[in-house]
């Protein structure tokens, strides 16, 4: 074998493997999902908005936070800057479709390094051929044994009520 082939079959064997596109409206959900959690933990911002539609809303766990796509970029952009964006796992997650499958939501259990477990929900659109944010939720369940306690805390604290 001469030096040109071999050479060439060894390039094509260190390519990277295409990654085929997901075979299930399911894996297709999750993959979108999976990677939006991904491009925090690597504070890749437009990759991390690129996952929204345009009129999505970002719900935080302040009663106070309610962003529309682009204004929530504007708060998250200096975490996104530093390198340090967010890290959420989902350790379990449930979708669901809407018939006609054009409308997932979906809740998945968080592993948070910053607030412990945390839980998101939301809704995606699907769009172009592929699903986007339109909706997330995300919230810190609070055991209901402990709630009295916060809900004196939280009315003690002066907590606005959220907008509508």
């Amino acid at each position: 074998m001469t030096a040109l082939p071999l050479l060439c079959l060894l390039a094509l064997g260190a390519a990277p493997e295409k990654t085929k596109a997901p075979s299930t409206p399911l894996a297709a959900v999750n993959a979108v999902l999976d990677d939006w959690h991904r491009a925090a933990a690597e504070a890749h911002e437009a990759r991390y908005f690129g996952h929204f539609t345009p009129d999505a809303v970002y719900l935080g766990t302040d009663g106070t936070e309610r962003w529309t796509r682009d204004a929530f970029r504007v708060w998250a952009r200096p975490y996104f800057q530093a390198g340090q964006a967010w890290n959420f796992t989902p350790s379990a997650r449930r979708v669901t479709f809407a018939p006609g499958g054009a409308v997932a939501w979906f809740d998945e259990a968080l592993a948070t390094t910053n607030m412990g477990p945390a839980r998101g929900s939301g809704v995606l659109v699907k769009q172009g051929g592929g699903w986007k944010i339109a909706q997330y939720n995300l919230s810190v369940p609070i055991p209901n044994a402990l709630l009295p306690d916060f809900k004196a805390r939280i009315e003690a604290h002066g907590q606005p009520p959220a907008k509508p």
